[in-house]
């Protein structure tokens, strides 16, 4: 038998955890499933510089936290459990997770994305042996060494400026002739003497045995190869929305992405996505943070008839 309440959240980043505070507040039994650290992938940042109400910046973890305790402090129950399938049963709508099936009238997904891969030979098998998608979680370990981040946008450059506290020098890969990150981040990165930079390029293969060794790439415009030799290889190429497990419930455009309107409802009356996970992002905390008070209101509102 499925454990109901008014209201399921699932997901616990800032678009969540602000739906959790939303819903708790106004009195809704609400239970927030999260299958990894509370505060999704913003917890991997080191410092969250542009969230209001922080002039120093936060960590965030920190910020995860925070609106944890504040959600809790409401009533708020929280989970550590992935969601797997999700049914509806009439008006109820059943999310079934490793930990059991729970059941609610309304329902808000906050899942988010995650990293995308390359795609290339050997990814997969070296993933934790020099391959990693957080440099927050893995820099440390290549102390001294050289590593490669791909990617060109925020997250990619982001990843460049935490890398140089810790290897001897970051090569950033990127496929077009420019950044496609904000000018503070650009200009953080050009200033930064570990830091260079591939322009034009893509990575076609990653090489070695047990750990990386070397990457092969191509020049896009000319279509000439080489190999780079660094002992480690970041990913920041983009992300995928954990939506798997709605397919068949839900409309989903191409790419995955939950389709809402300004009210975040979904095609489906009283189930409502929130953040990264929702077409058309901006993929930032404090809009997924927005995106969660809106679907938590329009929510009591549903539930309220």
């Amino acid at each position: 038998m499925a454990k109901e309440y008014e209201v399921i959240i699932i997901g616990g980043g800032p678009a969540g955890l602000s739906a959790g505070i939303y819903t708790s507040r106004a009195r809704l039994s609400s239970l927030l499933i999260e299958r990894g650290v509370v505060g999704g992938q913003i917890a991997d940042a080191e410092l969250v510089e542009n969230y209001p109400g922080f002039a120093q910046g936060i960590s965030g973890t920190e910020l995860g936290q925070l609106m944890q305790q504040q959600a809790a402090r409401y009533g708020l129950e929280t989970i550590t459990a992935e969601a797997i399938g999700f049914e509806l049963k009439g008006e109820k709508k059943v999310v079934k997770t490793t930990k059991g099936d729970f059941s609610a009238r309304a329902v808000i997904i906050a899942s988010g994305s995650e990293r995308s891969k390359l795609g290339v030979p050997r990814e997969e098998e070296l993933t934790g042996k020099g391959v990693s998608y957080c440099a927050t979680c893995d820099g440390p370990f290549f102390k001294e060494k050289p590593v490669a981040v791909v990617g060109g946008g925020d997250v990619a450059i982001t990843e460049a400026l935490h890398l140089v506290k810790f290897a001897s020098k970051v090569i950033l890969i990127h496929r077009r002739d420019r950044l496609r990150a904000t000018r503070i981040l650009e200009e953080r990165a050009q200033a930064e003497p570990k830091i260079e930079f591939l322009w034009n390029s893509v990575v076609e293969k990653i090489e070695g045995e047990d750990v990386v060794k070397r990457l092969s790439l191509r020049q896009v415009k000319t279509g000439e190869k080489s190999t780079l030799d660094v002992a480690g290889a970041f990913v920041a190429v983009g992300f995928k929305p954990n939506t798997d497990y709605l397919k068949g419930v839900l409309p989903l455009d191409d790419a995955g992405y939950i389709i809402t309107n300004e009210k975040m409802e979904t095609k489906v009356a009283g189930i409502f996505a929130a953040g990264d996970v929702r077409l058309n992002s901006a993929q930032q905390a404090i809009t997924a943070a927005g995106d969660g008070a809106t679907a938590a209101i329009f929510a009591e509102k549903f539930l309220s008839g």
